[in-house]
């Protein structure tokens, strides 16, 4: 099994938070950005900051991480296929646990000590903790991978459409007629 290491990577140690809240100021570094660039598909990252609090709930065993990523990247316009810059500011939660307590799909019933809420949002659905504690650069590029808009359009480029009467006919607009030439007459 090959271990990927991740590219933005600021790991928080369990025992930093056994003292209350604790605040991490983080920022990718430009050869960072250059690598999750890569990884998200995108033609730059040029910024990647993040502001993030982990604080341990009651009982102490589970983390809540709350967190605001700013971010400026360069997408592909997929429409032109020219560069897009954008702006990426969003906020973020995520619930950590020990690896124990978080239940796994076992044919026999047995899972770990900690009862899943069907109906709970996906931030309260807990995550494992690695054995060096929080990775909360690794969590910021995930949500930043999630905050990206999926069809980035260039301001004012349009899709016009295609043709696909390519024999001179009329050109069609509803792709059903398209099908309906196909059909089989009896």
């Amino acid at each position: 099994m090959r271990v990927v290491m991740p590219e933005f990577s600021r790991t928080v140690p369990e025992e930093a938070m056994a003292r209350g809240e604790v605040v991490r100021e983080i920022e990718a570094s430009p050869g960072e950005c250059r690598a999750l660039a890569t990884r998200l598909g995108l033609v730059a990252v040029n910024r990647l900051s993040a502001t993030v609090r982990l604080r341990r709930l009651e009982g102490g065993r589970m983390v809540r991480v709350r967190g605001q990523l700013s971010a400026d990247v360069v997408q592909t316009c997929v429409v032109s296929l020219d560069p897009v810059p954008a702006q990426v500011v969003e906020a973020f939660g995520a619930l950590f646990a020990p690896a124990a307590m978080i239940p796994v799909d076992d044919p026999d019933g047995a899972s770990g000590d900690l009862v899943m809420d069907p109906f709970a949002l996906d931030e309260d659905l807990p995550e494992p903790m690695g054995e060096a504690g929080i990775d909360i650069g690794e969590l910021t590029a995930q949500h930043l991978s999630l905050a990206l808009e999926p069809y980035p359009r260039r301001p004012g480029v349009t899709f016009a459409g295609f043709d696909d009467a390519a024999d001179g006919a009329e050109a069609v607009t509803n792709p059903f007629k398209a099908l309906a030439r196909l059909k089989c007459s009896d």
